[in-house]
């Protein structure tokens, strides 16, 4: 009775060491397919923002896009054409309509002229655009700046949508 009794319980402590070491396993294995899970996710978001930037860089560098969103690439890669800054703010009941529109219209803008939509006193502002509105005494939202090559004032005025661009451009 005792040799039964001892063989049951060297049975039982090996099954439950058994279990327990298998659960160890599976739990890394888990652990391992989550971070590679997550890897894998963090990849696919690089990838896709890299082909987003390509794609506005292709865009901006072949002049497929007349109106673009300020970035310092957008900006330098664009001076070989008019360039037009169109300080823009995303709380300006004006600039969200005037956005709209130059959206839906860019291919009215001539084929020599960028549009460079600068976000100009809100959240999305970064320093390089405080900067341009430095630079071009911007006071307010919705103020637009034509730019030569060399970046130099050629002309500034406030309000309007395509119409008024198009009358505009110097």
């Amino acid at each position: 009775m005792k040799i039964a009794f001892t063989i049951v319980i060297i049975a039982v402590l090996g099954m439950t060491g058994y279990f327990l070491m298998n659960k160890n396993e599976s739990n890394t294995m888990v652990k391992e397919d989550t971070a590679m899970m997550q890897n894998d996710e963090k990849k696919t978001d690089e990838k896709m923002a890299q082909e987003e930037d390509a794609m506005m860089e292709e865009d901006t560098m072949m002049g497929d896009s007349r109106y673009v969103t300020y970035t310092m690439k957008a900006f330098n890669t664009t001076n070989n054409t008019k360039r037009v800054l169109f300080f823009y703010a995303n709380w300006c009941p004006t600039c969200i309509p005037a956005d709209k529109n130059f959206q839906d219209n860019k291919e009215q803008i001539p084929e020599n002229v960028t549009l460079i939509r600068v976000n100009y006193n809100d959240p999305e502002t970064d320093q390089d655009e405080k900067d341009l509105a430095e630079k071009y005494n911007i006071t307010y939202q919705h103020t637009f700046v034509q730019i030569d090559t060399e970046g130099n004032e050629v002309a500034q005025w406030n309000g309007g949508q395509i119409e008024e661009l198009l009358a505009m451009i110097k």
